[in-house]
């Protein structure tokens, strides 16, 4: 398996490598946006409340996704690139390293989060009014934290061997028993916010288990805690191919958090329609993502193997197949903006919301297509001040002082045209930077 591994991702047509590894991860990416999308459409059920705080509490989730990113992309990018060369052992004691990583940071946080609950649950960004409806789902969050980011690092170790299909089968198992169990928990049996919390645990649960078991098939690498070498060496290596990760889904939990306050100016509502915002692009971004993860093992291979042509190849490949298709969804998105929101929240001050941050983030979204895979390939290649700055932008360094100033000036429509904004400037900046990387290509 590892040798048709090797020899596929450096020597197969780079088109139909990249579409063969993207299938499954693509199914992955849809799959865990729909986990997010089964708590906000269950809760949407029971209260304008209740789909507020489960959007507060998506910040947590963006902390949660960057130290598994960190982690499973640290490791993740090393094995593709020490497979490509050939280094079996490095790789077989970075997958162990990255795993039990993972799980040991997240352990520590999550036991600061259950104490500090509270103040957690205001920090990102819960009004009075909602406070015990988040503190409520927090809980299953953060008893989940361990599992989750677990489960993350696993998910990018197993696509980059090129083994996506096995990462595939953990994200179904998890978004089927999310999908089964949160109706049940939630209406059956009474739990509300409790039960979309425990719903979204279950799923995450079966999810690593899946994948403990891919890990010792089909000559993946497996995870042992007697490899695990948290040493100088690897440690800089999880740093320098996962910190990007880290640091575009980290800030996107403070970005989240001061949409939520922002929006919280204008009501409960406000943030719902955000709320509900963020989760119908992530689910259209999924897609392009999972495009991406298919990419990054074939340039993780080829550059460790120097075939630096084929690095530029897939990226041109990928770019343009992800713009198309992210135009055609937000022309959708645009005309059919009021119906795909009320779907998860029949209020009219939601869908006014709603509908009108949705045209604003449909109108530059096929722009992210560049900019994502810009940041995919800085990464892969390992480029982390260029990957770092790219992933900072778009969530950080122009969406934050954008969602401080614009609603100062144009009230509720500044918080809803923000994020729009920022992609125009992350777009401009991310030129720059594949130039840039271009050019030490061909040095």
């Amino acid at each position: 398996m590892e040798r048709d591994n090797y020899t596929l991702l450096t020597t197969g047509p780079v088109r139909k490598v990249i579409l063969t590894l993207s299938g499954p991860a693509i199914v992955s990416m849809l799959a865990t946006s729909i986990h997010s999308l089964v708590s906000t459409f269950y809760v949407g059920r029971i209260s304008t409340q209740a789909t507020a705080a489960v959007g507060v509490s998506f910040a947590l989730m963006s902390v949660i996704q960057a130290i598994g990113f960190l982690f499973g992309q640290g490791s993740g990018n090393f094995l593709s690139r020490a497979l490509g060369a050939k280094k079996k052992d490095e790789a077989y004691r970075m997958a162990s390293t990255g795993f039990f990583g993972a799980v040991a940071c997240s352990l520590l946080l999550a036991l600061l989060g259950l104490i500090f609950i509270t103040p957690l649950a205001r920090l990102l960004g819960s009004t009075p009014t909602i406070l015990p409806e988040t503190r409520r789902y927090l809980l299953w969050v953060l008893l989940g934290m361990p599992v989750m980011t677990g489960t993350m690092a696993l998910n990018n170790q197993l696509r980059f061997q090129g083994s996506a299909q096995f990462a595939m089968y953990g994200v179904l198992a998890g978004a089927f028993v999310n999908i089964a169990l949160s109706p049940v928990y939630i209406f059956v049996l009474g739990l509300g916010v409790t039960g979309a919390g425990m719903g979204v645990f279950s799923g995450q649960l079966v999810s690593l288990l899946v994948m403990l078991w891919g890990t010792g098939r089909a000559g993946n690498i497996p995870v042992k805690l007697r490899l695990c070498t948290p040493n100088k060496f690897y440690i800089n290596e999880i740093l320098a191919g996962g910190t990007p990760s880290l640091t575009r889904q980290g800030l996107a939990s403070i970005s989240v958090a001061l949409l939520n306050i922002a929006a919280g100016a204008y009501g409960d509502a406000a943030i719902a329609g955000m709320s509900i915002v963020g989760r119908v692009t992530f689910l259209i971004m999924a897609a392009v993502i999972g495009l991406g993860h298919g990419y990054q093992p074939l340039c993780g291979f080829s550059y460790g193997a120097g075939l630096y042509d084929r690095v530029k190849q897939g990226f041109w490949f990928v770019v343009k197949l992800g713009f198309a298709f992210l135009a055609v969804c937000s022309v959708f998105g645009i005309v059919f903006a009021e119906p795909l929101v009320r779907m998860f929240r029949d209020d009219m001050q939601v869908v006014e919301v709603g509908a009108s941050a949705l045209r604003w983030q449909m109108a530059t979204l096929p722009l992210g297509s560049f900019i994502m895979y810009t940041n995919m390939m800085m990464q892969t290649i390992r480029r982390p001040l260029q990957a770092n700055l790219l992933a900072a932008s778009r969530n950080g360094v122009f969406f934050i002082p954008l969602i401080l100033l614009l609603p100062h000036w144009f009230g509720l429509l500044g918080v809803e045209m923000c994020q729009t904004w920022a992609d125009v400037l992350s777009f401009i900046l991310a030129v720059v930077i594949a130039v840039q990387g271009f050019r030490g290509l061909k040095k």
